[in-house]
């Protein structure tokens, strides 16, 4: 039994909020259970100097915890006076996942930067990052086609990204930061919308995993992305 008595195949409730800051071009509100990670998305016109002058534009992600997100009180990074590896990790996968279903030349010679930032941390904030970024992305690149700033499609497909492990000997989707901290192996996957891979992180904290369970977390993930890209077509619907 999982601590939180869900199905193995089923993941926390999940909730996509919009609009939810005034000043951004694109916002989102994301929760995956007790997990709640705000994300925007600021349209800049401005560069990376490596890349001014080839007709193409940019995406790239910062990710970070406040200080009450976790049950301890966590040092503000900014007072540490550089960020973590972690953190550095997560808002390059961030800023990866994004950039596979954008055009980056239909976007034109212009930077989104996807903000995230976790509220409230128990397991998975950057699959739900991700998952959120995605729609607050979606919401900026609208906010251009409203301004006529962009005509092409700039959106290829969805993104979005979820947790899976080994608890108990049981695989299971969506972790909880209770099954996360217990997990055997522990796994998270990032998709597009029609089933093809970004990205795949997994980790046998115990005994190593086998090819067989491997692949029932990867099915495990696929049914747990493709209703996340439900969500997200409904959120921006």
């Amino acid at each position: 039994m999982r601590p939180s008595r869900r199905a193995p195949d089923e993941l926390r409730p999940v909730t996509l909020e919009r609009g939810v800051v005034k000043y951004a071009e694109g916002s989102c509100l994301v929760k995956f259970g007790d997990t709640h990670v705000l994300v925007t998305a600021t349209l800049e016109d401005r560069l990376p100097p490596w890349l001014k002058g080839q007709g193409r534009g940019w995406v790239t992600a910062e990710y970070g915890m406040l200080p009450r997100a976790t049950l301890e009180r966590t040092r503000r990074e900014a007072s540490a006076g550089k960020q973590s590896g972690r953190t550095v990790e997560i808002q390059r996968l961030i800023g990866r996942s994004l950039r596979t279903i954008i055009d980056l030349e239909a976007l034109g010679e212009r930077q989104i930067t996807v903000d995230c930032d976790v509220l409230q941390a128990d397991g998975g904030t950057r699959t739900a990052s991700i998952t959120g970024a995605w729609v607050a992305l979606a919401d900026c690149v609208n906010w251009m086609k409203s301004r006529n700033m962009i005509k092409a499609n700039v959106l290829r497909d969805n993104v979005a990204a979820i947790s899976c492990g080994i608890y108990n000997g049981t695989p299971v989707l969506d972790l909880d930061y209770a099954e996360d901290s217990e997990a055997e192996t522990d796994a998270n996957f990032v998709m597009t919308g029609d089933g093809r891979i970004i990205e795949v992180q997994g980790t046998a904290e115990r005994e190593p995993f086998t090819e067989t369970e491997f692949l029932a977390l990867m099915a495990l993930a696929r049914k747990g992305v493709a209703r996340l890209v439900d969500l997200q077509k409904l959120a921006v619907a």
